[in-house]
């Protein structure tokens, strides 16, 4: 008898141990994803700016103002000079936030747009955390408050503002490009006909398009579209963009001419160009100029310059099979090139640290595959090939992990903030070119990345060219 119960005992404790361990690993990951949670949270404390939901009481304010009878254009949130900057199709999408409280209405943006930029996370990441065998939640469950404690984040979050589901709806067509690009793997098998229009990714281009009719700097992505002969992607973008600006015009003719006509060219609207928070190449230079003006000709002249850069760059990378890092450099273009580009619009150094951070791994796990020296192994012109020294794959893409990290903590830190000035009272140089140069120091940054972000040969491509299949074999290893 005492052997049986001996027995059973046994058998109970050795059943136990399987799900035990794995509701361990479960708990480790959940209590890893509410540490690194806490941690961002702190992070947004230490390092973020006190949030009332500004921007969204100005939109709120306008969409009251626009659904009591009043012109939309003619509002003025009290104790400012801002009212209503936006397209008309904009204030159509916003006017059922009328139905709701500011702080109700900024809620549920806050929510919307985490559960935007999770889903967008868990598309960039799929390929990253498949080919090396991670848990695809557990990453972007990490990954989402990470990317939420930084300054664009952390800012359209707090502000009410609306950069992380334009963000969301121009990475869906990212999505919808790799979809057409692998067509017969998923909408063939698809069990109904809508789910098989969706996995042919047919319907690209739709998100570029709005984001295009809500905010005008996205249209860029249509430029690029056309320059890389995307033809179909580029016609439903335009499409839908002119459609729906078309549509809105039929609906509210009154206040799209009264946008296009007048409200679109009021520069001054949304503030001066100087202003610490405007930190694209325009707010740069008229920082460094010490005005509260952009020097017109020579803002004109980089600008031309930095947009050639950048999409030049945008094609190569395409070309060589990195669609999200061709993605990412026309989003840091337009960044740059705007006339203002407020902290909370620079989402696109997300995709840039997760570039960085796959090239570093990438580059350290080809160089651990190169073969051993002296094995007799030839390469493929006949050459022996070499061991390279111990130290090489530690050292193998530390640049490209040291940018990804300088780059996250540049922007979580966001040192912009401590040196903020405002002319007339106080010029820009006041803390000198230390002072100076951590004012613009974003700006800086964004520029630098267009020049320099590295993509990644053959890494998510949205289309096979003959060129990258001739270039995949090595794509690991440059």
């Amino acid at each position: 008898m005492p052997t049986t119960v001996g027995r059973r005992t046994d058998r109970l404790a050795e059943v136990s141990r399987v799900p035990r361990g794995v509701d361990r690993r479960i708990v480790v990951r959940v209590g890893v994803v509410a540490a690194v949670s806490y941690a961002a949270w702190l992070a947004v404390g230490a390092f973020g700016r006190p949030y009332n939901f500004f921007d969204m009481k100005i939109y709120h304010g306008a969409v009251l103002w626009w659904a009591g009878g009043n012109e939309l254009y003619d509002f003025v949130a009290p104790s400012t000079t801002l009212g209503f900057t936006y397209p008309p199709f904009a204030a159509l999408v916003m006017l059922p936030m009328s139905w709701l409280p500011v702080d109700g209405a900024g809620f549920v943006n806050a929510l919307a747009s985490i559960a935007a930029l999770a889903v967008v996370l868990a598309a960039l990441l799929r390929p990253i955390v498949d080919r090396l065998g991670w848990p695809l939640w557990f990453t972007v469950a990490v990954a989402t408050p990470v990317a939420l404690a930084i300054e664009p984040s952390r800012e359209t979050l707090g502000y009410g503002q609306v950069n992380l589901l334009l963000f969301a709806l121009i990475m869906a067509d990212l999505v919808g490009l790799r979809w057409r690009a692998k067509r017969g793997t998923h909408h063939e098998t698809a069990d109904s006909p809508l789910a098989r229009f969706v996995y042919s990714g047919a319907w690209a281009g739709v998100g570029i398009g709005l984001a295009t009719a809500v905010k005008l700097t996205p249209a860029l992505f249509v430029f690029y579209l056309m320059l890389t002969r995307q033809w179909r992607a580029a016609m439903i973008a335009t499409g839908t963009a002119v459609g729906v600006t078309l549509g809105t015009f039929g609906v509210l003719g009154a206040e799209s001419r009264a946008y296009f006509t007048s409200v679109l060219w009021q520069t001054e609207r949304v503030g001066a160009a100087d202003m610490t928070a405007n930190q694209s190449l325009a707010g740069l230079l008229a920082r460094l100029y010490d005005s509260i003006e952009t020097p017109g000709l020579l803002w004109l002249a980089f600008s031309v310059l930095v947009l050639a850069l950048g999409l030049s760059r945008a094609l190569s990378a395409r070309a060589d099979g990195d669609e999200l890092t061709a993605f990412t450099l026309v989003g840091l273009t337009a960044n740059v090139i705007s006339p203002i580009s407020w902290s909370h619009h620079l989402v696109w150094v997300i995709p840039a640290i997760i570039v960085l951070a796959d090239a570093a791994v990438r580059r350290r796990d080809a160089s651990r595959r190169l073969p051993p020296r002296g094995n007799g192994m030839l390469s493929a012109n006949g050459v022996p090939t070499l061991r390279p020294p111990i130290w090489y794959p530690t050292l193998t893409g530390l640049r490209h992990g040291v940018g990804a990290l300088g780059l996250y903590l540049l922007f979580l830190i966001s040192p912009i903030w401590p040196y903020e000035h405002q002319l007339p009272e106080v010029s820009h140089y006041q803390d000198g070119l230390f002072g100076a140069l951590m004012e613009n120091s974003l700006a800086i940054a964004l520029i630098v990345l267009v020049a320099a972000l590295p993509w990644r040969p053959g890494a998510e491509p949205a289309f096979y060219p003959e060129r990258l299949a001739r270039t995949a074999p090595l794509a690991a290893r440059r």
